[in-house]
């Protein structure tokens, strides 16, 4: 395919080498047009992040599944793609609007929040360092799982996967101001939850 005058259109052929050889970006482009190697190679490059990210925000039975739904979206919104944000972020929003749409089955969100009550810390089954290892999860768990959709997707995506304030407002689609004030308030709460020694 030959470049438009007007635009950097470029050449999604693979002169040499392989889908795992590409940039993310012609990974993307290449998805776009429906190259199965390009499809394949950018989830496997991907799905372990989205995978992680994921089931930090939702129950562990569906995470598979949301992870899929994920990918399957990114495959069909790719050919849009346009570069506005690196690869990761813009796969990073893709998840979180899957799991919103998921979260909003308030019979499966109930489910999640009955079997986190269930998993409560039983004071004679804790002799030793994983049970409180155990413990302390839980309680960071109950206390992400307190906070709105959105602080707990920004915590996550700033303090596990390690994206800054504005690759986190891009992912979210929400302006910087707004995401470093929901970054604040889960952390504060993540802090509470975790006692005055953190």
């Amino acid at each position: 395919m030959r470049s438009r005058a007007t635009g950097s259109l470029h050449s999604i052929r693979r002169v040499e080498g392989h889908a795992e050889e590409m940039s993310d970006e012609a990974l993307v482009a290449a998805a776009g047009t429906g190259d199965a190697a390009a499809m394949a190679a950018l989830f496997d490059r991907f799905h372990p992040a989205v995978h992680r990210f994921l089931a930090r925000l939702a129950p562990e039975a569906d995470v598979d599944d949301l992870a899929h739904a994920t990918f399957l979206e990114a495959f069909a919104a790719a050919a849009g793609y346009r570069g506005g944000s690196i690869v990761r972020t813009w796969l990073f929003g893709i998840a979180l609007n899957v799991c919103r749409h998921h979260h909003r089955g308030e019979s499966r969100r109930k489910a999640f929040l009955t079997s986190l009550q269930e998993q409560e810390p039983d004071e004679g089954r804790r002799p030793d360092r994983t049970a409180e290892s155990r413990e302390l999860v839980e309680r960071v768990s109950a206390a992400l799982d307190g906070l709105s959709h959105e602080r707990r997707a920004v915590f996550l995506l700033c303090e596990v996967e390690e994206l800054s304030g504005p690759e986190a407002a891009r992912a979210l689609g929400a302006p910087p101001g707004t995401v470093g004030r929901w970054l604040f308030e889960a952390r504060s709460a993540v802090r509470a939850a975790l006692g005055d020694d953190r």
